[in-house]
């Protein structure tokens, strides 16, 4: 039971159904399930099923002081990444590696296949910037802004709105990243994923697969993140 005697709920949104348990103020559990996509019902599921919990309408707006918390899992993130329906995505790395983690770590599931067919990139595009860092971290290289400016300036024109930016031994030194980071998002780029943020490890090919995830995934999670606060606002009828 929540401290203050407010409704707790916990949401899992799956591709079909969405299932809802919510404590009330009093300590009673329940719950409810609804079609997860049902746009003739309501906008959103997981906010449905707690207005219908709470006993209010679909046009009411959410007392959010009558709630502790919401802890929701979505397989929105899961369902994009399995069918490849992530934003259009470019990788940002050293000159000399854009094709790391397309070779990655050389996996063979089936050893004596005679034709190996290798699994489609997330990103959609690999450009390599010049720089480099040594193992410690040092600067071996420093980096070539003018060039990586024009290049994302082109990249920016050709349609791209998110870069995934993986350096050689960033989780050491973050300082190119970090400017190239900059850079973008001078140039206009809405999602700007770095690996020393998103997976600071010393492995580029794990690091830069993870970042490259995260640019291609958080702007799906994002929009529906921002079409739940919305839809937690009541709707407005046309007069």
């Amino acid at each position: 039971m929540s401290d203050d005697g407010q409704w707790e709920f916990w949401i899992d949104r799956g591709g079909t159904f969405t299932d809802i348990v919510a404590r009330r103020p009093d300590g009673e559990l329940v719950t409810d399930k609804l079609l997860s996509v049902n746009p003739e019902q309501y906008d959103d599921a997981a906010l449905a099923g707690i207005r219908h919990l709470l006993g209010i309408g679909l046009d009411a707006p959410i007392p959010a002081e009558d709630i502790a918390s919401v802890k929701m899992g979505t397989t929105v993130a899961t369902n994009a990444l399995l069918e490849h329906e992530g934003e259009r995505t470019v990788l940002v790395t050293t000159r000399g590696f854009h094709d790391a983690l397309r070779i990655a770590y050389q996996a063979r599931p089936d050893i004596f296949a005679l034709e190996i067919r290798l699994p489609e990139m997330l990103y959609q595009r690999a450009i390599e910037v010049d720089e480099r860092l040594a193992a410690d971290g040092s600067v071996l290289r420093p980096l070539d802004v003018d060039g990586a400016r024009a290049a994302l300036a082109g990249l920016r024109d050709d349609g791209f709105d998110c870069v995934a930016i993986a350096l050689l031994h960033a989780y050491r030194n973050a300082e190119h990243e970090e400017r190239l980071a900059e850079l973008a998002q001078t140039i206009g780029f809405s999602q700007i994923s770095v690996s020393h943020e998103v997976s600071p490890t010393m492995k580029l090919v794990a690091r830069g697969d993870t970042t490259v995830v995260d640019a291609y995934l958080s702007p799906i999670l994002s929009r529906y993140v921002r079409r739940s606060v919305a839809s937690a606002r009541p709707r407005r009828h046309p007069r």
